[in-house]
């Protein structure tokens, strides 16, 4: 906790004398300095001989980006996690081997540390960096576990009228154990957008530089809207092929999302499914990249999906505001591409609200059960946000 003063003294110590730009960073002379800091407790409780879990966390992300001059800038920010209470175990092996799991490492790293470019449409970044792609499906920052995961990578972007593309060469990948992977990949992902949606097609070609395994990923994506007289009809769909080869081994998987519903009266209701497709029970598609706690239930009873038999996830989605609370519920129900096991159902829930500009306060839960592999969870968050 005293570390997590000491860098929050030195941001603001940035920006002495300086006046607040909006509410979420200080500008000064050279730049803009801010801090996002989270206060988070979670509660877990598995079926199994281990004790409930509890973590109390918090999480300070700290930086500072220099004005433009001549279309470059440069961003240096780190990260602060303390856990207050740590009654818990980490999936990599930290903490008290008598409790559940909660995905959180402790620690400090720097978070970003970047130069940029950007002009006429053209723009580049280089080093420690945030990459979230589309939905965040594929490549994404797991923004929701206290340390966020980054790249160090090359980015060319250039985005003009309807047309954006992305190319991204990726060095390391900073997960959010900590540990970091030595890769080669490259990540492309080129958008148009059409009549009332967006068309995307993508190639995420992945290379681990100790196993030598690829990954190569290739697919494309189609989301948008359109009015029918006051109802907002929304759709997307998204399809992939994977092949994954290690060794001798050589695995191939699809996968197929699709979602429709409409949105009336400020409430959106939703139905979908997303399948992670099986090469006969030996391989199932992956997300090594991906924000995967945001897909397929938020206990994360199939975070890496369901094993080698694959994963069909069929859901409902309602959400809307009440007295400026943002409300989400899903409700999921599980069950394999490969084989007859019974995967289970989940029931999941949300509810945010923005105090003012710089405080927001948070609860979630999640209760999954009904699965033959995996054991019923319950999960509760509720965390207050600050950003200066």
């Amino acid at each position: 906790m005293r570390t997590t003063k000491t860098l929050l003294a030195v941001a603001m110590a940035l920006a002495t004398g300086a006046a607040p730009l909006g509410a979420n960073a200080y500008e000064t002379e050279y730049g803009n300095a801010y801090a996002d800091i989270k206060l988070r407790y979670e509660y877990a409780d598995t079926d199994d001989t281990t004790d409930t879990a509890g973590g109390l966390i918090t999480d300070a992300a700290i930086g500072f980006e220099t004005k433009d001059y001549s279309g470059f800038k440069v961003l240096l920010e780190q990260e602060v996690i303390v856990a207050l209470i740590e009654k818990y175990r980490t999936p990599w092996g930290d903490g008290d081997s008598d409790y559940d799991v909660i995905p959180d490492a402790t620690g400090n790293e720097w978070n970003r540390a970047q130069v940029s470019f950007s002009k006429d449409g053209f723009g580049a970044v280089v080093g420690r960096q945030r990459i979230i792609l589309d939905d965040s499906r594929f490549i994404g920052n797991v923004g929701w576990r206290a340390n966020e995961q980054t790249f160090d990578a090359a980015t060319v972007t250039y985005a003009k009228d309807a047309l954006a593309v992305h190319y991204s060469f990726l060095d390391k990948v900073n997960q959010i154990s900590e540990a970091q992977l030595d890769v080669s990949d490259h990540l492309i992902n080129v958008s148009y957008k059409i009549g009332t949606g967006k068309l995307t097609g993508f190639a995420y070609l992945m290379e681990n530089d100790d196993t030598e395994a690829t990954r190569d990923t290739f697919g494309a994506r189609y989301a948008g809207s359109s009015m029918a007289g006051e109802t907002k009809i929304i759709y997307s769909g998204s399809f992939a092929t994977q092949n994954y080869e290690a060794g001798a081994t050589e695995n191939d998987a699809t996968y197929l999302a699709l979602e429709g519903g409409a949105v009336f009266s400020g409430v959106t209701l939703a139905l979908g499914n997303e399948t992670l497709g099986s090469d006969d029970g030996t391989y199932a598609f992956a997300f090594p990249y991906g924000t995967n706690h945001k897909f397929n239930g938020w206990a994360d009873a199939y975070l890496g999906g369901a094993g080698n038999n694959g994963l069909s996830d069929t859901y409902v989605k309602a959400a809307g505001v009440v007295s400026d609370v943002k409300l989400v519920g899903f409700y999921h129900t599980f069950s394999p591409v490969e084989g007859s096991a019974e995967l289970g159902n989940e029931f999941d829930l949300l509810a945010v609200k923005k105090l003012d500009d710089t405080f927001t306060v948070g609860a979630k839960a999640a209760v999954f059960s009904g699965s033959d592999i995996k054991p019923d969870t319950t999960k509760m968050w509720a965390w207050v946000q600050a950003k200066f």
